[in-house]
C-alpha cells in the first residue's frame, strides 16, 4: 500500500481580468491545506500562456507535466454563458494522456445555477479523456455576495455548508485518487491498443 500523500492538481480556471475564480482558488486551497493526505499544486491558468494553437510551449510541457504528476485533479470553474471558460478548453486539450485513469472534481461558481452547467459539460469532455468525474461537487450560487477576495467566507452557514461539501469532495477525491493510483501503478492505463 502506498501511504504518500495524494498529489492534488488543484486548477483555477478563469483567466479574465477582474476574475472571482482566484478567490474561489484562494478558499479551495484553504480547505485542501486541512487534508493531510493531499499535498496540493495550485495550477492558475492566468499564470500559464498556453498556445492557442496547441502546439508545444515550456509553458504546455509544464502543465502537461504537473497534470501528468496528479493522483487527483480538483477544478476550480466558473460559467461564463451557460458554459466553461475558453481558458480551460484550451488547458484540457493542450495534454491528453495525462487525464486519463484520475479522479477529477469540481468547485464551481457562477449566478442562479452556481456554474453547474459549466461542471456537466465538462463531465462529457473528461469523459473522452478517460478522466473519472467525481459526483460530488462544491457549488457557490452568486459568491460575490459570501465570499471576499481573500477566499473567506463570511456568512457561518454559508461557510458551514460549503466546507461540508468541500470535505465529502475531498473524501471522495481521496478514495478514487488512491485507487487509481493503485490501478495505474499494478497496471498502466493505456489510452490506445
Amino acid at each position: 500500500m502506498n501511504d504518500q500523500p495524494l498529489r492534488l492538481a488543484l486548477i483555477v480556471a478563469s483567466t479574465r481580468q477582474g476574475r472571482f475564480g482566484a478567490a474561489i482558488g484562494r478558499w479551495t486551497a484553504g480547505v485542501a491545506a486541512g487534508r493531510p493526505e493531499f499535498v496540493t499544486d495550485v495550477i492558475d491558468l492566468a499564470e500559464l500562456h498556453l498556445p492557442a494553437d496547441l502546439g508545444g510551449s515550456a509553458h504546455a510541457a509544464e502543465f502537461a507535466d504537473r497534470i501528468g504528476d496528479a493522483d487527483a485533479i480538483l477544478v476550480v470553474t466558473c460559467e461564463y454563458n451557460h458554459g466553461y471558460p475558453a481558458s480551460l478548453k484550451l488547458a484540457i486539450d493542450t495534454v491528453r494522456d495525462e487525464w486519463a485513469a484520475k479522479p477529477v472534481g469540481f468547485v464551481s461558481y457562477g449566478g442562479l445555477a452556481g456554474g453547474l452547467r459549466a461542471v456537466e459539460q465538462l463531465r462529457q469532455v473528461l469523459a473522452e479523456l478517460h478522466a473519472v468525474t467525481l459526483r460530488d461537487t462544491v457549488s457557490f450560487h452568486f459568491p460575490h455576495d459570501h465570499v471576499d477576495q481573500s477566499g473567506r467566507v463570511a456568512d457561518p452557514a454559508t461557510a458551514t455548508s460549503a466546507e461540508a461539501a468541500a470535505h465529502i469532495l475531498f473524501d471522495r477525491l481521496a478514495w478514487w485518487g488512491t485507487a487509481l493510483r493503485a490501478a495505474r501503478t499494478a497496471r498502466p492505463y493505456a489510452l490506445t491498443g
